[in-house]
């Protein structure tokens, strides 16, 4: 399968580097630092929303701008292109070949989640959640009326590990699915074949629902383990496994709200579509265009580009951060999102955000909530240019002054 890319542009080169002014655009991310964190300083720095400060690759950009000019916005059709692209991406990109009936599409990966919940479980079933994780996870099981069943994360080498010996005891026997966040956000760890098997296994025992949340595959950094996609590591859970992926987080188009859950299995794939119909879910005409255009080799160069440049971003704010006593950064493997260990300084979680959000004027997502585990740790944002990660990590190493 071939895929064209008539968006290309030749000249066009990413630039990383130059700010985007984000202030005024209705951006979640820098419009709302104010109301959420109290942080109006015209220099206060936003490194908690999960979107990049980066244009999309410049083929994004002219798919909408010929949509634009067409003129006609009407309803749009999940046509053959778009299909077409997704999966020559999941092929090309992750040695994963889909068929073009197992690809469903939302409303983004949080709407995907809370689609699963819905179809998959009943009031007062239990949902299994490794922590700490994306919070969004637990917000929508609760939101539907189900309960959290937390299995603690180890930390082994200075990562996120699976504890099977520690869990034992604390399945309830109500759960009913297991969702997986692969790579892992906050911690960025690439989980192996190996641990997707023992997942996969533990799910078949137990007879959950395993729902695969797999946004970050693509922004996986650089001399670090490939992502591997759960449906290729576990092929004999088909029956029981829901992938999800987008192209929102891997461009920074997350406001297109569009992400697809693919489901290999018939009759799983009727009940997750009958919940869609139920609830009118439909895709955006500039969504598709969006992805469409996204999913292409110009694409495929912008990724590495972006791994690259999130990967130095990194290494300057790790070497900053890890040189304050008591106070480590978890080793990045993928995603750009840091996830800062303050336990060993022995503040209260209340006085490490007092010291980053006052002090530093930084807005970052409180560890806390992620779930258990989460308490004393922080989330930093590292796509962003790098003159404001460098900030950043300066700003951090004045307000622990006192520990240095």
């Amino acid at each position: 399968m071939n895929r064209p890319d008539r968006f290309a542009d030749p000249d066009f080169a990413p630039d990383f580097d130059t700010p985007i002014e984000r202030r005024g655009t209705m951006c979640n991310k820098w419009d709302d630092m104010g109301t959420v964190f109290g942080l109006d300083a015209p220099d206060a720095l936003p490194m908690w929303v999960a979107d990049m400060d980066f244009a999309a690759p410049a083929g994004v950009r002219r798919a909408l701008e010929e949509t634009v000019a067409h003129g006609v916005y009407g309803y749009p059709g999940v046509n053959q292109p778009y299909l077409d692209a997704i999966r020559w991406w999941m092929r090309t990109r992750h040695g994963w070949q889909v068929e073009r009936d197992h690809i469903l599409s939302v409303h983004g990966l949080v709407n995907g989640t809370a689609l699963a919940v819905d179809a998959f479980t009943e009031t007062g079933d239990a949902v299994v959640l490794m922590t700490p994780v994306y919070h969004a996870f637990a917000r929508v099981i609760k939101a539907a009326g189900r309960t959290v069943t937390e299995l603690p994360l180890a930390v082994r080498d200075g990562q996120y590990a699976l504890d099977w010996d520690g869990w034992k005891a604390i399945l309830t026997g109500r759960e009913r699915m297991l969702i997986l966040c692969s790579p892992h956000n906050p911690g960025g760890r690439v989980w192996s074949p190996e641990e997707l098997r023992e997942i996969a296994e533990f799910c078949r025992a137990r007879d959950l629902i395993l729902v695969s949340d797999e946004i970050h595959h693509d922004l996986v950094l650089p001399g670090t383990p490939r992502h591997t996609v759960t449906a290729l590591a576990a092929p004999e859970i088909a029956d029981r496994l829901v992938t999800l992926t987008a192209a929102t987080k891997t461009f920074n188009i997350a406001g297109a709200h569009l992400g697809n859950a693919i489901i290999a299995d018939e009759t799983l794939r009727d009940r997750y579509k009958a919940r869609m119909m139920a609830l009118g879910i439909s895709p955006g005409l500039f969504g598709l265009q969006m992805v469409t255009a996204a999913y292409s080799p110009e694409g495929t160069a912008w990724v590495d580009s972006v791994v690259d440049y999130i990967a130095g971003n990194g290494r300057i704010f790790d070497e900053a951060v890890n040189a304050i006593p008591g106070i480590r950064s978890m080793p990045l493997q993928a995603t750009y999102l840091a996830w800062v260990d303050f336990t060993g300084t022995g503040m209260e979680p209340a006085e490490i955000h007092r010291r980053v959000e006052q002090g530093a004027r930084i807005a970052a997502n409180h560890g806390e909530s992620f779930g258990l585990g989460g308490a004393g740790h922080m989330r930093f944002n590292l796509a962003t240019p790098r003159a404001r990660v460098a900030e950043a990590a300066s700003r951090l190493r004045e307000a622990f002054a006192d520990l240095q």
